[in-house]
């Protein structure tokens, strides 16, 4: 199939990646616009993947004021480079997570930082609701470890759904952004201020 330039700068512009990549994506996928927008995703997410490990020292703070200013949040996004810092798309990434704190509610960032004395404490409520549900004793380590899942999905910023599309969690909006970026992108804390509480 003929690869066309419109072809190509279509690609360009859905995924941000360079020139040859769009044309070798597209060739790859025979011409079809989805199997190349898959083919980019996955090579950006396998380089993000290894920029993981990169210092991320530079970055910003985002912030939202929902209407009302009743309530806001503060989020710390660091990246490599102020360069990168200052690119819109960074920018509208903390504005987002900021949003998504203000929104969703999380209380810790990541499953690490949920403190060991609340993972026991959840583990004793699932239990004693397992055992009150005549639940065998040998699966319910199982269930456990499945209502834990849940519980960093819902209280873990970076495990929880993205407000503004559900289909992703944080971290793989994050991810996006490295690949998009091309630097490693860590949110490092965040706090949810709300008048009253």
């Amino acid at each position: 199939m003929q690869i066309t330039t419109a072809m190509v700068k279509d690609l360009r512009k859905a995924t941000g990646a360079g020139v040859l990549e769009c044309r070798k994506a597209l060739e790859n996928a025979n011409g079809d616009f989805d199997q190349a927008v898959n083919l980019l995703r996955e090579k950006g997410l396998a380089k993000a993947a290894k920029r993981a490990n990169r210092e991320a020292n530079e970055g910003l703070i985002g912030s939202y004021i929902h209407m009302g200013a009743k309530v806001a949040a503060l989020v710390e996004v660091n990246c490599e480079t102020d360069f990168v810092a200052r690119t819109p798309e960074f920018q509208s990434l903390a504005h987002d997570l900021a949003m998504h704190v203000v929104a969703a509610r999380p209380q810790f960032l990541t499953p690490e930082d949920v403190p060991a004395e609340v993972l026991e404490q959840e583990k004793d409520i699932y239990r004693k609701q397992l055992l009150e549900e005549g639940k065998p004793e040998q699966i319910i380590d199982r269930i456990i470890e499945g209502k834990l899942a849940k519980f960093y999905e819902e209280s873990c910023l970076i495990e929880q759904r993205f407000v503004k599309n559900p289909d992703i969690k944080i971290k793989d909006l994050v991810k996006d952004h490295i690949a998009k970026l091309g630097e490693n992108i860590r949110v490092r804390r965040f706090v949810r201020m709300e008048v009253g509480a």
